[in-house]
């Protein structure tokens, strides 16, 4: 029988968890506040999953402040698998594309920090073939916008760093990102308003009240910690303009939530089109990824970009393989590389 492996993608937010075929899960976790409980939020990911042989490792979990540097969160998440998993069989996803043992990763952990993007652009290059194209992810935190080549990943970076300064990785994303992050400044009944700096709402907040996110009353990981809905997403917009809910009302809200994401929106388009003229040769496909994929298209718009063919993850694997899609894209590379 072929082996079953489980992929875990560990981020300073999210873990996403993922078999590569019919499972896929995200599960909220702040690394940095409570990093001595990984182990076991970890063997409870593994308890909740389908029985595996194997468990593929990636991470980005490392840059978390509770680390002094980033080789020290590698080696730590390391030996929180080991516990978590009580040994179980493991391999390390490393930026060159090569899984090894988690001995080999701790011994070159900047290899292994944050190559989780490399994943999924061997992944999703597949649907590119030898065309050049670019791959855009939008997911919870980040954004990531990736040349792909020859049917290979072809980024001007390697390191987050590296990355940040080429345009490849944006650091917005969907869920989590500060409206004060996104946008200074409004207009509220006509008149500019400055946004507050202050961290009383998030993008999840805007999409919400748009209706391009589903509520989900379960979930507190907001700025408040109240349920993830439109009442109390409107109530924290209300405060990015020191406002509260006798003072800001839905069609206010409606407001503050188009600028936001219009906002968004040309803060991607601009990092897109930075890519785009560095590449040798102009990418002729699209393959879009994350549960963030609405905010490509706003983000194309009026562009060259718009017209271009594009391959939706969202479709092509699901929506929550898609939400999930490194995890997705490392656990199918496990198991074909050892099917070779």
């Amino acid at each position: 029988m072929p082996a079953n492996y489980l992929a875990l993608d560990i981020g300073g937010a999210n873990i996403k968890a993922a078999n590569g075929s019919d499972y896929a899960e995200s599960y909220p976790f702040q690394l940095w506040r409570e990093p001595h409980a990984l182990a076991q939020q970890i063997r409870s990911i593994i308890s909740d999953s389908p029985t595996c042989d194997h468990l593929v490792v990636t991470m980005t979990g490392e840059l978390a402040d509770c680390f002094a540097t980033k080789a020290e969160g590698v080696k730590f998440i390391l030996k929180a698998v080991a516990i978590g998993s009580d040994n179980r069989h493991t391999r390390v996803y490393r930026v060159d594309g090569k899984q090894v043992t988690p001995v080999v990763a701790a011994n070159a952990p900047l290899l292994v920090a944050a190559a989780n993007w490399h994943a999924l652009a061997s992944f999703a290059a597949r649907f590119a073939g030898q065309s050049p194209a670019l791959l855009i992810d939008v997911g919870s935190t980040t954004t990531d916008v990736i040349p792909l080549i020859g049917g290979k990943p072809a980024a001007f970076g390697k390191t987050d760093t590296e990355r940040l300064l080429a345009g490849e990785l944006v650091y917005t994303g969907v869920e989590r990102s500060p409206v004060c992050a996104v946008l200074q400044s409004t207009s509220f009944r006509g008149k500019p308003c400055q946004i507050v700096q202050e961290f009383f709402a998030t993008m999840r907040d805007a999409y919400l009240i748009q209706e391009k996110l589903p509520e989900d009353p379960s979930s507190n990981d907001t700025a408040d910690r109240r349920p993830a809905t439109k009442p109390h997403a409107r109530l924290r917009l209300a405060r990015m303009i020191a406002a509260d809910q006798e003072e800001f009302n839905h069609r206010d809200a409606v407001a503050l939530a188009t600028e936001a994401a219009a906002a968004q929106a040309k803060l991607l388009r601009s990092n897109i089109e930075r890519v785009v003229l560095q590449m040798a040769e102009k990418p002729t496909k699209l393959i879009l990824s994350g549960h963030g994929e609405f905010l490509i298209a706003a983000a194309l718009e009026g562009t060259s970009l718009e017209s271009l063919p594009s391959v939706s993850l969202t479709k092509e694997i699901g929506p929550l393989n898609s939400r999930c899609a490194p995890a997705y894209a490392l656990a199918v590379l496990a198991r074909e590389s050892a099917a070779q």
